[in-house]
């Protein structure tokens, strides 16, 4: 029996899905890696996860909101499509949303408005925030103060960010998730300090699929695509950071999860 684990992000709408999206979930559960939270990252994504998500009660939800890089084709009327998604029983968060001044794919002061307008939103309807920074942690921590009361309820989804990042995040009352990004040994390996000083009621794990497969997988999957049942793998490998066994890490991740998005 594999623990239960949730896996908060999964691009499940992404076109490498398209041809096996349920032999992924399958594969997923078969892993002990359920629910799976689908990841909205525009309007059209966000309507698409809502959907999918609703054929599968209690073993699929759904975020909506819009990611900074697509923040760019945002019109008046998105945050009542927004409000709408918000609505569906399925749909347990505001997000993807935030800031990402690495790729600048949209305008910066566009990006600022728009993170603003989505945590507004989700202050509105009660609801907690899925977000993303990247290299953009002054900017990103400054909008957030001016909602303090929405600090707890948001995650910072993927981080991969410095020492000093994570400690002014883990003060100021984030909760933080953490990828496959900790299984490289190139570029994740500062992490593998860093997630010694997360507490488990603050820590969340999360694939980031199709994106982000772990390179330390053994064997690599063939088309190099990373899915929902890579987490327990992930897990593992977080587990051994902390110093501490995975099921502690599977039952207290998921215990944070569920009280943090609601699920029953």
């Amino acid at each position: 029996m594999h623990p239960q684990m949730i896996d908060i992000g999964v691009n499940l709408t992404n076109r490498s899905f398209h041809k096996d999206r349920e032999e992924v979930v399958a594969r997923a559960e078969e892993a002990g890696v359920f629910p799976l939270i689908i990841t909205g990252t525009s309007v059209r994504s966000s309507e698409e996860a809502a959907r999918y998500a609703g054929l599968r009660p209690g073993k699929l939800y759904a975020t909506a909101g819009v990611h900074p890089h697509d923040v760019k084709e945002c019109e008046s009327g998105t945050l009542d499509r927004l409000r709408e998604l918000a609505s569906l029983p399925q749909v347990v968060a505001i997000g993807e949303c935030g800031l990402d001044y690495n790729r600048d794919f949209s305008p910066r002061d566009v990006q600022r408005e728009w993170f603003r307008k989505q945590v507004e939103l989700a202050e509105e309807l009660g609801m907690p925030l899925f977000l993303h920074e990247r290299d953009a942690h002054a900017d990103f921590a400054a909008i957030m103060r001016d909602y303090p009361d929405m600090i707890a309820k948001s995650v910072v989804h993927c981080f991969t960010g410095s020492g000093e990042e994570l400690e002014a995040y883990l003060d100021m009352g984030f909760h933080i998730g953490i990828t496959g990004w900790i299984c490289d040994e190139r570029r994740g390996r500062h992490l593998r300090d860093l997630v010694q000083r997360i507490p488990l009621d603050r820590l969340m794990i999360e694939t980031d699929a199709p994106y982000l497969t772990p390179r330390d997988l053994r064997p690599k999957p063939k088309d190099g695509r990373n899915e929902p049942a890579f987490l327990a793998h992930i897990a593992r490998v977080i587990a051994s950071c902390m110093g501490k066994d995975v099921e502690e890490v599977a039952s207290g991740t998921l215990q944070t999860t569920k009280a943090f998005f609601r699920i029953p």
